[in-house]
């Protein structure tokens, strides 16, 4: 379950990077060959930007290659390792969940608004807390499950 909960979010995470990178080339190249610039081209490339960056924050907290300080982790046994890390991810389902309901509320007071360059109201791109949100909760969930079906499997051998 994990492996495709990874590989939509990379998928995800990529598609993000590459709508950014073709925006901006496009962009680019209206701007300086045709002297004719595209105006909506940063707004598109500034929202892919943050979905990408919720996308890529949860597919890093599920290798574990986000930020952390691991000099703790490191002078612990490998049981208490374990504890450290179910805290850890208990910590992260509470932040998905806090991101999620503040990031409703956000969108739902200023969502509204029209985007300057686009015309298109702010709820389709602030509702990328929300997504990030749930997504970190999701992924949280998944390793709370798994530390305790693995340690059960461990048990049994």
């Amino acid at each position: 379950m994990i492996l495709h909960y990874k590989r939509m979010l990379a998928f995800l995470t990529g598609t993000s990077l590459f709508v950014i990178f073709a925006v901006v080339l496009v962009s680019s190249l209206s701007r300086y060959l045709l002297n004719a610039p595209i105006q909506w081209s940063e707004e598109v490339a500034r929202y892919a930007m943050i979905y990408g960056t919720m996308f890529g924050t949860v597919l890093c907290y599920l290798h574990g290659i986000h930020i952390r300080f691991s000099f703790l982790e490191d002078a612990i046994k490998p049981a208490a390792k374990r504890f450290l890390q179910l805290i850890s991810d208990v910590v992260a389902l509470v932040s998905g969940g806090v991101l999620t309901y503040s990031g409703y509320i956000f969108m739902m007071k200023r969502g509204a608004i029209n985007a300057p360059a686009m015309g298109i109201q702010m709820y389709y791109f602030q509702a990328a807390m929300v997504v990030g949100g749930v997504l970190l909760a999701i992924a949280a969930l998944l390793r709370i499950v798994e530390f305790f079906t693995n340690k059960h499997q461990e048990e049994g051998k």
